[in-house]
């Protein structure tokens, strides 16, 4: 296998050796000449060859322990996880020592910094350590996929698991009873506490390893920007959004509060987290029914509509990609209808969480999910599309470059044409009639996706500031949940119900931490996906305001996107971002721009309130 061809080469070049035998008469002038262009090219080569065959064993390991949790395929991910450790850490201090060579070409340069932060989680040097991090991550990772509250142990049938709980969130009106649910999640995550406290412990130590102070400086560097300027750019950013959100939050807890009264809801202080339809609170959209600004006016029912039509998951799944090709983008492969997992099997545990894959690293495009017949699985199936094309369309490139432009950009592609599900599209495929575009109807339909986008942003930033504060020391392991709920309350607005306290692990409830999954991407998709979507808009053509806007079977909109698609990461983000919207800045203005018509009534309906927490 070329991992066994290459690696060798790797360590000799990470400790200052080379391919070719040093010249006899003169090694000391060799050696102080320093590593040379060529050379760092070489390492950028064939670091690039061994990982690519690394990544495509663990990506083919993770498939198959996600697509059936067993304790055997939990050991073989985590022995490929290791392996991938290993490598990298040889590879990223091997690097470093390019830094400064003269002469480098722009691809072997921007390679070099590629490799450089390509590890979310850098394992210590010492093998023992990293065997360690190995089987910590693969272990937290399968008790929060295998999590289930039951009310007996020994009786399987009273046990739960996350998306039965899920469901008695968003269908129960009864604060008692989702307050027990949303309890009885937070059950599985307990156990991890102290593997995260020594995963934290591990990775830092990775990290300080290859230059980093801790891990969330090595994540922060990701952006093609200082470290310290990320923070600098969220707040910018979070500052565009935060009145829009302010309103939002102000409705809604009013709204609760004359549903649930004072004693449940406090009308000036936090919206109590059980209250809000979804398990993490950072969803609001399973309200908008005891919301619905203008009650039956213009109602979009598109969950009754596919239940009525009987719309399966390939149908659903057909429509999503039907979405991309209108635009001029290819179909899926065929491979990916024979290898996705479209419902949860029979018969063996599995993850349910919705994600992207291409297994093979080539073009093996699949989707994992356990889809439900209803529209909030419809959108998703076109977020996670969204992630294939990208996969699809910069397959071409070095394996290096198969990424997005950064991580939020991966995140907004399918979330950009989710804009486009306009009640205009959803009637044009059949699952709406009789559409109405006057004032009411817009906000009836800005209120329900702001309870999705504008609800989400404070909980994009938290998930990753808790992560950074727990890396660098701020918050310690004997102040995790306070940590949590402390930042929920400031920046969300959101609180506790009841007493959470350092015997609960409240952050390791959400699939991110346990899988160790960056977070912040997600909050920069919520800003790059209104600015793909009106420069869509524009391509196409389209007159009026925003929110108006379909791109749904014009090719012209999909310029654009295969610019910003083809690119990769072989390029800094500003500048794949200029390539699709002519803009080199990530800006909040589209979303704000979009949901003016909802935030001019919001501020209309909370004259008199107090907003706030």
């Amino acid at each position: 296998m070329n991992t066994h061809r290459i690696a060798p080469v790797l360590v000799l070049l990470a400790c200052g050796g080379s391919t070719k035998p040093a010249p006899v008469a003169a090694p000391a002038a060799a050696e102080e000449a320093g590593p040379t262009a060529d050379e760092a090219k070489a390492f950028a080569d064939g670091a690039e060859a061994r990982l690519l065959e690394l990544w495509k064993g663990s990506e083919g390991a993770h498939w198959t322990l996600a697509t059936d949790i067993t304790d055997a395929h939990a050991e073989a991910a985590a022995k490929a996880d290791e392996a991938v450790m290993a490598a990298m850490s040889e590879i990223v201090p091997g690097a470093a020592r390019f830094d400064g060579v003269e002469g480098l070409d722009a691809d072997t340069a921007r390679k070099l910094a590629l490799l450089k932060r390509s590890t979310t989680l850098p394992a210590p040097a010492d093998a023992t350590k990293r065997t360690e991090l190995a089987g910590i991550m693969t272990k937290i990772a399968g008790m929060y996929g295998k999590g289930k509250h039951c009310t007996d142990p020994e009786d399987e049938s009273t046990c739960r698991d996350l998306g039965a709980l899920e469901k008695v969130l968003s269908d129960s009106t009864d604060p008692a009873v989702q307050l027990e649910a949303w309890q009885a999640w937070r059950t599985v995550s307990p156990d991890m506490r102290a593997d995260y406290a020594r995963f934290v412990e591990l990775g830092n130590e990775g990290a300080k390893e290859i230059g980093y102070t801790d891990l969330g400086d090595l994540w922060r560097s990701g952006y093609d920007m200082p470290s310290s300027e990320v923070r600098t750019e969220v707040d910018r950013l979070w500052g565009q959004m935060q009145p829009l959100y302010e309103q939002l939050h102000c409705y809604v807890r009013a709204e609760l509060n004359d549903q649930y009264g004072d004693d449940v809801v406090d009308p000036a202080g936090p919206i109590p987290a059980h209250l809000l339809g979804n398990m993490w609170a950072q969803d609001w959209s399973y309200l908008y029914p005891q919301l619905e600004p203008f009650k039956g006016h213009a109602s979009l029912d598109v969950d009754q509509a596919l239940a009525d039509q009987d719309w399966d998951h390939i149908q659903m799944v057909k429509t999503s990609e039907a979405f991309f090709t209108s635009i001029g983008l290819d179909p899926m492969p065929e491979t990916f209808w024979e290898r996705s997992m479209f419902v949860k099997p029979e018969g063996r545990e599995v993850e349910c969480h919705a994600s992207a894959w291409d297994v093979e690293w080539n073009d093996d495009q699949r989707i994992k999910m356990c889809i439900r017949q209803n529209y909030e699985d419809l959108t998703v199936i076109h977020h996670e599309l969204g992630h294939n094309y990208y996969n699809h369309y910069y397959v071409g490139l070095p394996p290096l470059y198969r990424n997005g432009a950064h991580d939020g950009f991966h995140e907004a592609i399918g979330d950009a044409v989710v804009l486009s599900m306009t009640p205009g599209y959803l009637e044009q495929i059949g699952l709406a009639e009789n559409v109405q575009s006057d004032d009411k109807a817009v906000i009836n339909d800005q209120m329900q996706r702001a309870l999705g986008n504008v609800a989400f942003l404070p909980f994009g930033m938290l998930v990753d500031r808790w992560r950074w504060d727990v890396f660098d020391g701020s918050i310690s392991p004997e102040e995790y949940n306070a940590g949590w709920w402390k930042l929920r309350t400031e920046l969300q607005g959101i609180g506790a119900p009841g007493d959470r306290t350092e015997a609960h692990f409240d952050p390791g409830a959400k699939y991110h931490i346990p899988g160790n999954t960056p977070y912040l991407r997600y909050f920069f998709a919520q800003v790059l996906q209104f600015q793909l979507h009106q420069a869509m808009c524009e391509a196409s053509g389209h007159e009026g305001p925003l929110h108006t806007c379909s791109v749904y079977g014009s090719e012209a909109a999909g310029e654009p996107m295969k610019k910003l698609l083809s690119m990769g990461s072989s390029k800094p983000w500003p500048d794949a971002l200029e390539a699709a919207t002519g803009s080199r800045q990530m800006d909040a203005t589209p979303l704000v721009t979009y949901f003016a018509p909802l935030q001019g009534w919001l501020e209309e309906q909370n004259q008199g309130r107090t907003c706030g927490w």
